[in-house]
């Protein structure tokens, strides 16, 4: 039987599929291209905070950011389905592709809300929701995004040290392919409002003076 919260090597697998996942429409809130690259001052990055619905509207309704998009990453699996996903064979994590003005919203400021408003202590789950899907992540895409999420990982850690003792189990890792999810996912919770959203957060904030 398999233990969903154990992570697949690349050897067990499932090996995937050629034909990707086409994402045609515009995003939903503010009808920008999901598929578009930054541009200018415009940096990406892959969170992951559990279930992708709730992260995704978390995103969108910053100050700064330009874009977003849900899908799979950190894994395996050629051109992976959710329903592969979900059989936690695809060594995938559901994230938020991040698209933002790093002149108006610092990466350093989006990861405290990253902290801020999931647990990143849990391991292989997200609240009830239990599976390597589900896993905290960061997958970054510079040498420059790499040092600001390990360093504020520390930050985050110091204070979760001193409030509840707990260590972050986030993965941090330069970014791989990003797979996208299905259309039906894509800002799931602007088009089902009453919709299912498992975050929750450890109560602990963000140092205030490194806020």
């Amino acid at each position: 039987m398999i233990n969903k919260q154990d992570m697949v090597t690349a050897n067990d697998a499932l090996a995937g599929n050629e034909q990707k996942i086409e994402v045609t429409e515009p995003h939903f809130v503010n009808q920008t291209d999901l598929t578009k690259a930054p541009e200018g001052t415009q940096q990406q990055v892959l969170l992951g905070m559990g279930c992708f619905w709730g992260a995704e509207r978390l995103f969108w309704n910053l100050d700064g950011v330009v874009s977003t998009s849900v899908g799979y990453a950190g894994g395996f699996t050629k051109h992976p389905t959710y329903e592969q996903v979900c059989t936690a064979q695809t060594g995938h994590t559901e994230v938020v592709r991040v698209i933002f003005d790093s002149q108006r919203l610092p990466l350093s400021q989006l990861l405290q809300t990253f902290w801020e408003r999931h647990d990143p202590t849990q391991g292989m789950q997200q609240g009830n929701d239990r599976g390597t899907q589900y896993r905290s992540a960061i997958y970054t895409f510079s040498e420059d995004q790499q040092s600001i999420a390990l360093q504020s990982k520390d930050q985050y850690q110091a204070a979760l040290s001193q409030s509840l003792g707990n260590a972050v189990t986030t993965e941090i890792l330069p970014a791989g392919q990003y797979f996208y999810a299905e259309t039906y996912h894509q800002q799931y919770l602007a088009k089902n409002p009453g919709g299912y959203c498992g975050l929750g957060g450890t109560g602990v904030c963000f140092p205030p003076s490194l806020a």
